[in-house]
């Protein structure tokens, strides 16, 4: 699974780049997390408020830091 974080380096950003490193590390997903901070790349996914959350290929969420409960159900966990 590809999960990319997008947003251009605010604190809700940095938060959600955190919380979900930190949901991979506790269930043990197979994932990759990286982020994204290029705007050109941000708007190519149809995003203009951040953070926004694209796993596989898909936003799932966007617009504001997602809880614990609501990125697992974003990963199917």
């Amino acid at each position: 699974m590809e999960i990319i974080v997008l947003g251009t380096s605010c604190i809700k950003c940095k938060n959600t780049y955190t919380l979900i490193e930190k949901i991979i590390t506790e269930t043990g997903i197979d994932a990759t997390l990286r982020k994204e901070e290029d705007i050109m790349q941000i708007m190519a996914y149809g995003v203009m408020t951040t953070p926004a959350i694209v796993i596989d290929g898909t936003v799932k969420i966007k617009g504001y830091v997602p809880s614990e409960a609501e990125i697992k159900k974003a990963l199917g966990l």
